[in-house]
């Protein structure tokens, strides 16, 4: 749009008179708009069309990030032969309640998910690892000689087909995973963001949070950090899928959620819904 204003204002231009003054100047007068010839520039005029960014003094996750944590998340994502999900759902059933109990790490599970809908025979496992990313650097380093880990590992291998993990830190303004009891679905609402909008994403949700409160719906939020970059996750819990159906509704008639889906749409550049069921392991049921 700019472009076609400039190109416009050099038309109208050319039809204009030139009036001599004094000093070795002329103007330009177009119906009401004077312009001296000797200083304009093309330069000039791009500048009034250019948005005015002011520059960031400190990294979003410094600005997004709860202050009073230094909790570290890891997400993964495991895609198992179709063949083999029941034997890898047993092997994590029977081992990571094992390694957990053993190393006295500082890292817990989260939670542990098959999903339902979205993406198949896909297992999704969420990690904390207290002490941020030097409690992460112990923890593979110390299971590294776990006998169970190496196990789980090794037999896991035979099973997937792909996997791949993200690292996050949680919104200082969304709730904290804590674990609950069931039986609920879950639903992982994971946002690509056009670069450079993870603060305006931030400033929005930090108050459209409260909308999404009278359930207790809202489990946890999450921003990558390595991995997929400009990542967010939503984690929702349910009793069913109509019970997600009726609360989304309600939140509708809350003053204010429009408003928050209208700035926030788009700045999305891709998003996906994966509805997951909770594995007897996991401490979100």
């Amino acid at each position: 749009m700019a472009f076609r204003v400039i190109q416009e204002l050099r038309v109208r231009i050319k039809r204009v008179v030139t009036v001599p003054v004094s000093y070795g100047q002329s103007f330009l007068v177009c119906r009401g708009l004077t312009l001296s010839s000797s200083s304009f520039k093309e330069d000039n005029w791009r500048t009034r069309f250019l948005r005015k960014v002011d520059p960031r003094k400190d990294a979003h996750s410094n600005l997004l990030a709860k202050r009073e944590t230094s909790n570290l998340y890891k997400i993964q994502f495991h895609n198992v032969k179709p063949e083999c999900l029941d034997a890898y759902n047993k092997l994590c059933a029977e081992l990571l309640p094992k390694i957990l109990s053993s190393s006295n790490l500082p890292y817990t599970l989260v939670g542990t998910w098959n999903t339902w809908y979205g993406e198949q025979d896909q297992a999704v496992h969420l990690w904390r690892y207290e002490g941020g990313y030097p409690a992460l650097t112990e923890v593979m380093n110390k299971l590294k000689k776990n006998t169970d880990f190496m196990e789980y590992r090794k037999e896991r291998s035979k099973m997937l087909l792909s996997r791949k993990n993200q690292l996050l830190l949680e919104f200082s303004f969304w709730n904290e995973p804590l674990p609950r009891t069931g039986p609920n679905i879950y639903e992982l609402r994971s946002y690509q963001l056009r670069p450079g909008t993870m603060i305006e994403w931030g400033n929005h949700w930090a108050r459209a949070i409260a909308f999404r409160q009278e359930n207790s719906e809202a489990v946890g939020g999450f921003f990558s950090q390595i991995g997929e970059l400009y990542m967010v996750h939503h984690l929702w819990a349910y009793r069913d899928l109509q019970s997600r159906e009726d609360t989304r509704n309600s939140a509708w008639q809350k003053d204010g959620w429009d408003e928050c889906v209208y700035y926030t749409v788009p700045l999305i550049q891709k998003m996906e819904s994966r509805i997951m069921i909770p594995q007897k392991n996991s401490p979100l049921q």
